[in-house]
C-alpha cells in the first residue's frame, strides 16, 4: 500500500525542473510540494505525443459509490480489473517522489527512500475525468527492506525503465512481476506510549 509520499523539491534538482516545466506551461496551476496525500495535484510522467513528459495529475481515481478515491491498483490484477485494463493497456505514468511513508503496527511513521539517488520512480495508471488526469499507485508485494512494516509496496521502476513503462504495453506488463530494489527506512516519529494506558 502507499498512502503518502513526499516530494522534495529543494533536494531533487531533477523534481523541481520537472515541477517548475509544469507550472510555466500551465499558469496558474501550483503544484503540492512536501508531504502527498490523496486528492493533491502533482507532477507525473506521461506520454504526450509518444515521448514521456511532465504532467500535473490528481492522485486517485474516485470512488466506486462516488465517495472517497482510489489511490492503489494491485499488480497481480490490474491487467484483468475491469477499473484498471484500460489504463494498463493504454494509459501507464510514473510518479517521482523523493520516498514514502508507511506506518508500523505501533503507529510509527516510517520514511522509505532510494539510498542510492535522490528521486524513486513509482509505476502508476491514469484516466482522464472531467478535463483532469487522475492516477493511482501501482503496487506489488513487499520486498525485504518492506515486509516487517508493510506487506505491500509500490512498485517501483530504475531510471532507464521509465520510457519501456509509459510507453510499451508489452514491456510494462513484464514489470508488474518484479521485485522492487532495496529501500532504506527511517522512522519519522515514535509513537508515545505512557504506562497508565
Amino acid at each position: 500500500m502507499c498512502g503518502r509520499y513526499q516530494i522534495d523539491d529543494e533536494v531533487s534538482v531533477e523534481i523541481r525542473s520537472m515541477i517548475e516545466k509544469i507550472e510555466q506551461k500551465t499558469a496558474g496551476v501550483t503544484l503540492k510540494r512536501g508531504e502527498i496525500y490523496p486528492t493533491n495535484l502533482v507532477p507525473v510522467w506521461m506520454p504526450v505525443n509518444g515521448q514521456p513528459e511532465p504532467e500535473a495529475a490528481v492522485w486517485g481515481f474516485p470512488g466506486f459509490s462516488g465517495k472517497g478515491v482510489l489511490i492503489n491498483a494491485r499488480a497481480e490484477t490490474v491487467p484483468d480489473k475491469k477499473t484498471f485494463r484500460a489504463c494498463m493497456e493504454q494509459r501507464r505514468c510514473v510518479i517521482p517522489a523523493s520516498g514514502f511513508y508507511e506506518w508500523d503496527t505501533g503507529k510509527n511513521k516510517i520514511y522509505f527512500r532510494n539510498p542510492h539517488e535522490e528521486v524513486l520512480y513509482m509505476a502508476g495508471l491514469y484516466q482522464q475525468i472531467d478535463r483532469e488526469v487522475r492516477f493511482v499507485i501501482v503496487t506489488t508485494q513487499a520486498n525485504a527492506s518492506m515486509l516487517d512494516v508493510h506487506n505491500r509496496m509500490p512498485l517501483l521502476l530504475r531510471k532507464e525503465e521509465l520510457k519501456d513503462w509509459i510507453l510499451d504495453e508489452r514491456r510494462a506488463r513484464s514489470m508488474l512481476a518484479q521485485e522492487p530494489y532495496p529501500l532504506e527506512k527511517f522512522c519519522e516519529f515514535e509513537q508515545a506510549r505512557l504506562p497508565f494506558l
